[in-house]
């Protein structure tokens, strides 16, 4: 099982660092913006897939990032490791406030409350023209030469986005992730067993809003600006979806529904107007033919060839 797993990640990692000398500038460019929101639905599933917790605001955190690498490069003029690396941080320090308000509610409360606070942060960032430019955005944030180049900004972006990824990865399969598991289940009989539940979500929430600020630092520099509608609702939802399209119950499920959803954005939209009709209509496929993610059908089609080659 370990050999397979390598190989399969020795292929991937193969794929990813082909692509700038196989595929056109578009496509190069599409590859980065699909590494860059599949690393924020990764992020995101952490708290949806693993710990249960449906968060209608999480776009705060990817905004908070964007922002902070770019006022950090465009206006305080630090360096550009200092910059980048602020962004999960700040993310960090500010789902740590949030968050701290937000897991002594639940369900319902819990969602609406997060998104509450995600529009106070667009807010802010829509109204404070001095700092933020306003509605306007954040634009003409400096690249380093290095990164200016669409090839060179892929493999930085791959980079960060696999090591990140793995670093996930480690996390969710080791008793830190058993235990957000055990939460999902039933958090009262995790509780009555001793597991400190509000302490283990934050810690949850904390680590997914720092992930979360790092993909908006990369889409900053992938756009080299940072806008108002990085922080608002609809970004939020489309995170959601793209976790729900991909399947939250498989650790990449969600980076699968993240590309499924930006092709599927780039192909209709050169064709037609109403992507929103073509998004509902993904919405109404996901809740009767899809409930569990696309993934599952992999999945129903992996076990159902078990079951046939154990079959005598």
């Amino acid at each position: 099982m370990d050999g397979a797993r390598g190989a399969v990640v020795g292929v991937v990692a193969a794929a990813l660092l082909a692509l700038p000398l196989a595929l056109p500038q578009f496509y190069l460019l599409l590859s980065t913006e699909i590494l860059i929101m599949g690393l924020f639905a990764v992020a995101f599933n952490l708290l949806l897939g693993y710990s249960g917790m449906v968060s209608f605001g999480h776009a705060a955190y990817y905004g908070v990032g964007a922002y902070t690498c770019g006022l950090l490069l465009k206006k305080a003029g630090v360096s550009f490791a200092l910059a980048f690396l602020a962004a999960p941080v700040v993310a960090a320090a500010v789902a740590l406030v949030f968050g701290f308000l937000c897991i002594r509610l639940t369900r319902i409360y819990f969602s609406m409350l997060t998104l509450a606070f995600s529009q106070i942060v667009w807010a802010v960032a829509f109204k404070w023209y001095s700092l933020t430019g306003g509605d306007n955005g954040l634009i003409g944030i400096p690249v380093p030469p290095a990164l200016a180049k669409p090839r060179a900004l892929y493999l930085f972006t791959a980079a960060i986005v696999v090591s990140v990824a793995w670093v996930l990865w480690r996390v969710v399969n080791a008793p830190f992730g058993r235990t957000l598991l055990a939460l999902r289940e039933n958090a009262e009989r995790a509780e009555f067993v001793g597991l400190h539940v509000r302490r283990v979500q934050l810690a949850a929430f904390v680590l997914s809003g720092a992930v979360s600020g790092l993909a908006g630092a990369l889409f900053s520099l992938f756009t080299r600006g940072a806008f108002p509608d990085y922080a608002f609702w609809t970004k939020s939802a489309e995170v959601l979806i793209m976790t729900l399209l991909g399947g939250p119950s498989v650790f990449l499920g969600p980076a699968l529904g993240a590309a499924i959803l930006i092709v599927l954005n780039s192909v209709v939209t050169s064709f037609t107007e109403y992507w929103p009709v073509v998004l509902g209509a993904i919405l109404l496929l996901l809740i009767y033919v899809f409930p569990g993610g696309v993934t599952r059908l992999f999945l129903a089609s992996a076990a159902a060839r078990a079951r046939t080659a154990a079959e005598p």
